[in-house]
């Protein structure tokens, strides 16, 4: 079991200017280069119900800095109206809601959409997170204020760096791993942090998302 105390949020890290400016430059890169395939994916949302391509949902990040995480929408457009109703009428959709922030089969996520969030193809537009200084590459998950009670004593450690467009959680399971597992993840993450493990962990999504290992 783990016992070390959490740490303060400037001790965990050290200083990432450096870090933050090469990925930026590479997230520009990226960017630029998949911008073709980008619009295909923007005009196959639209195209689906009319509605609008990007979703951008508050997370909080780096320093308890709240910011918008940019997705692809990939839920019809009256999703939230959606999930109370259906959480009103169900108490163990409810349960399961309050125990992972999320339901093992949602029926507010479209056709389109589905087949994004299995390809992770949802969650490219982070690259301009990135950009904006708001994200890493790697990381723990982006989470809404509300989840930050879920961490417990390791919330510094969430804290105390960027969220990540892939991380430990992503490559390790991803909707296979419980909620508390995550919380661990992400802890193991921040007190491992170097540049191999980043590569690693790069490395690693890409096989998890061709093979789909534990999308839904």
């Amino acid at each position: 079991m783990h016992t070390s105390a959490p740490l303060t949020t400037l001790s965990l890290v050290p200083n990432a200017l450096p870090e933050r400016s090469t990925a930026r430059l590479s997230a520009v890169v990226l960017l630029v280069l998949s911008a073709p395939f980008l619009l295909v994916i923007a005009c196959l949302v639209w195209f689906e119900d009319r509605g609008p391509v990007l979703f951008a949902h508050y997370r909080i990040g780096r320093n308890g800095r709240p910011f918008r995480c940019f997705k692809f929408r990939t839920m019809v457009r009256n999703a939230d109206v959606v999930l109370r109703d259906l959480l009103d009428a169900d108490p163990q959709l409810r349960a399961q809601w309050e125990r992972d922030q999320k339901l093992e089969v949602d029926p507010r996520i479209t056709r389109i959409g589905n087949l994004l969030r299995r390809t992770s193809l949802d969650e490219l537009p982070q690259l301009f997170n990135i950009i904006r200084g708001e994200m890493a590459f790697v990381g723990p998950r982006p989470i809404v204020v509300q989840e930050l009670t879920r961490y417990g004593v390791w919330k510094r450690h969430y804290l105390s760096v960027p969220p990540g467009l892939t991380g430990l959680w992503q490559v390790s399971g991803r909707n296979d791993v419980s909620y508390d597992q995550r919380v661990a993840l992400d802890r193991d993450y921040v007190e491992q942090r170097s540049w191999l493990l980043d590569a690693l962990i790069v490395a690693r999504t890409f096989k998890v998302v061709a093979f789909r290992h534990g999308a839904r």
